[in-house]
């Protein structure tokens, strides 16, 4: 059913909640897991120094999956968010978008809307949304 799970991950805290989700839901559909890390920067050196950081996250996050048995690859975008996981979604194929979401309510999501939100009103594929706890 999932062939290719793309897994939009931002570097924090929150990404625990689906990456223990697609850790488990990955075997059962025997998928291709591509990790997705859109760097967002304002300024050159931010760019040099968040690509790097992606990198080397992404890396380690699949190293986890990949020591389960899941076939993963990583990709680093750049630009704005939800067009990044949008475009990626479509240019690699995927089937599913999975992602955590931070749990923001009321104001917050009023003034600066939600990746999450936006992601799932632009596209025509399944997306999984998993609150993390924290």
């Amino acid at each position: 059913m999932y062939d290719r799970i793309l897994v939009a991950l931002d570097g924090t805290p929150t990404d625990e909640a689906i990456i223990k989700h697609i850790s488990e839901l990955a075997p059962i559909h025997k998928s291709h897991v591509i990790l997705l890390r859109v760097a967002h920067y304002h300024t050159r050196d931010g760019m040099a120094h968040e690509v790097k950081e992606s990198e080397d996250y992404l890396q380690k996050v699949a190293e986890r999956l990949a020591e389960q048995g899941i076939d993963v690859e990583t990709v680093v975008a750049r630009g704005e968010p939800t067009q990044e996981i949008v475009r990626q979604a479509g240019e690699l194929h995927a089937d599913l978008i999975a992602m955590s979401t931070h749990g923001h309510r009321g104001i917050y999501d009023l003034v600066f809307g939600s990746v999450a939100e936006e992601v799932r009103h632009e596209v025509s594929i399944p997306v999984l949304l998993i609150r993390s706890p924290a």
